[in-house]
């Protein structure tokens, strides 16, 4: 059962379009059995999702799990907050960088490693602008009209 459902990845795809990423970081999540069996379905999404610090610890807030369809009455609420598991001295360091320059703390990434664990992939982000975005845009259009020209000229 491990090996089909280790392939699940799910995607923050708006992050990288409204952040500009400046570290990443691998970081455990905290679950319950009914929100583990949700992800290995592949039904969650991290569109709203962001973390913050309380009590010195990262919690996910937004991030929806779909509540598990075989769950009874103790079934988990979609929208709780989740614990993230860091060590104590990366949590400081971007409890850190947090407060002094005004980042924000993203999920890039939710999927289940080899060993059948839940692991997110936590970004320290800046916002980008509108013209940051109008930007990024237009250098990969163009970027995608270089591939295309020297593919044609590949093909002569």
């Amino acid at each position: 059962m491990r090996n089909n459902s280790s392939n699940i990845v799910i995607k923050n795809r708006r992050a990288s379009h409204d952040y500009e990423f400046i570290e990443k970081l691998i970081a455990g999540i905290k679950l319950t059995g009914t929100e583990i069996k949700s992800i290995r379905e592949g039904r969650a999404s991290l569109t709203d999702s962001y973390c913050a610090f309380r009590n010195g610890e990262l919690y996910v807030t937004g991030m929806h799990i779909s509540e598990y369809y075989w769950g009874n009455i103790n079934n988990h609420d979609p929208l709780a907050e989740r614990k993230l598991l860091l060590t104590r001295k990366e949590l400081r360091r971007w409890e850190r960088k947090v407060n002094e320059t005004g980042l924000t703390i993203i999920i890039t990434k939710l999927f289940i490693n080899d060993r059948g664990l839940a692991k997110v992939e936590v970004a320290l982000a800046r916002g980008k602008r509108q013209y940051d975005k109008r930007d990024a845009l237009r250098k990969r259009d163009h970027a995608r009209e270089i591939d295309l020209q020297v593919k044609e000229r590949g093909k002569k």
